[in-house]
């Protein structure tokens, strides 16, 4: 894992609309007027961390939307699909900078959901 890289390529790809601090955009908990959410924080404040990195790695990978439809929801989500642009590895380096940003407990906690959903696959 990368994680400059991963700092480098958050700057380039994320920071527009997550922060160039991760703090997301204002109000990101409340739809805009096109009823979709603002792009949420990546630091300790959001939810982020309450996803397994297999959650995260797909969600980034495809989209909010495709996602969703891959798992039987219709979901009115901005975050666009980067796997078009970005490699597998380079997502990985993302978001190894985004958890290299959290206190060790969200660190902690965050690897125990990403530990039992690998236990569930």
């Amino acid at each position: 894992m990368d994680i400059a890289e991963g700092k480098a390529l958050y700057a380039e790809n994320c920071a527009s609309c997550h922060g160039a601090e991760l703090e997301g955009q204002p109000d990101w908990r409340s739809p805009g007027p096109d009823g979709r959410l603002p792009a949420p924080p990546h630091d300790e404040t959001g939810h982020t961390w309450h996803h397994p990195d297999s959650v995260l790695f797909d969600y980034t990978k495809l989209g909010g939307e495709a996602l969703m439809a891959q798992r039987g929801m219709e979901f009115g989500s901005g975050m666009p699909g980067f796997g078009d642009s970005l490699t597998d590895q380079q997502i990985r380096n993302i978001l190894g900078y985004i958890r290299s940003t959290w206190p060790e407990d969200v660190k902690q906690a965050q690897a125990e959901r990403t530990k039992a959903d690998n236990g569930a696959n």
